[in-house]
């Protein structure tokens, strides 16, 4: 059943079985990335299509392996030069990479029982919200002039607000004529974070102010 279905010399119909199977492997990585996360049509059309691509390169190099892997590496490039992807776009270009290695190589049943094992897990790890932080847990900063002593400033708005919120740091700017402060903090529930960034407002002389999600490096 694991066997290699190539033996010595590649015939047309395992060539077509190989890239068949391999398309429709690519199709079911593409459509699990797009139901667990955000996706474009670019990316997830590449997903479907670049397990045939490596499959082709395996195929060509007469399963010499070290040659394959080599010269899918190097057309994998083209995506990182790109637009650089987040963790889970960079694993998926790697699953749909093996996927196209074990296909090219021969191992169909194989690789169609690995990519389902893989889509099951993913799905289930989305359904459980595995790793996910939080969603009141957010990033705020604040810009402030030197002469405002911000070590209490925002006490009355950050109690009525906030359950909990901790400096992480402060640093001047502006030539030393502002002072920003990064702030990790959790809101209470249900409550209007208009009204939070408006009083804050109040205390820094309406200069910026920034209520992010923690993923989100946006600076100041």
């Amino acid at each position: 059943m694991f066997s290699s279905i190539l033996g010595t010399e590649v015939t047309l119909v395992n060539f077509f079985i190989c890239i068949i199977t391999a398309f429709i492997l690519g199709l079911l990585v593409a459509f699990m990335h797009m139901k667990t996360s955000k996706s474009n049509v670019n990316f997830a059309t590449t997903l479907a299509v670049l397990p045939m691509l490596v499959a082709m390169v395996i195929l060509l190099v007469n399963g010499n392996v070290g040659t394959g892997v080599a010269v899918a590496g190097a057309f994998s490039l083209i995506r990182f030069r790109s637009i650089p992807g987040n963790s889970r776009e960079i694993m998926d270009v790697f699953f749909s990479m093996a996927i196209g290695l074990a296909v090219g190589t021969g191992y169909v049943a194989f690789a169609s029982i690995f990519t389902v094992i893989v889509c099951i897990i993913s799905l289930i790890l989305v359904l459980l919200h595995f790793g996910q932080q939080d969603t009141q847990e957010k990033i705020l900063k604040i810009l402030v002039p030197e002469d405002l002593d911000y070590t209490n400033a925002f006490e009355n708005e950050f109690s009525k607000y906030l359950t909990d919120q901790t400096l992480i740091k402060s640093k001047t700017t502006n030539m030393g004529s502002l002072y920003e402060l990064t702030y990790t903090v959790k809101l209470k529930k249900d409550i209007n974070e208009k009204e939070f960034i408006d009083e804050l407002r109040v205390k820094n002389g309406n200069l910026k102010i920034l209520l992010s999600h923690p993923l989100i490096g946006e600076e100041l």
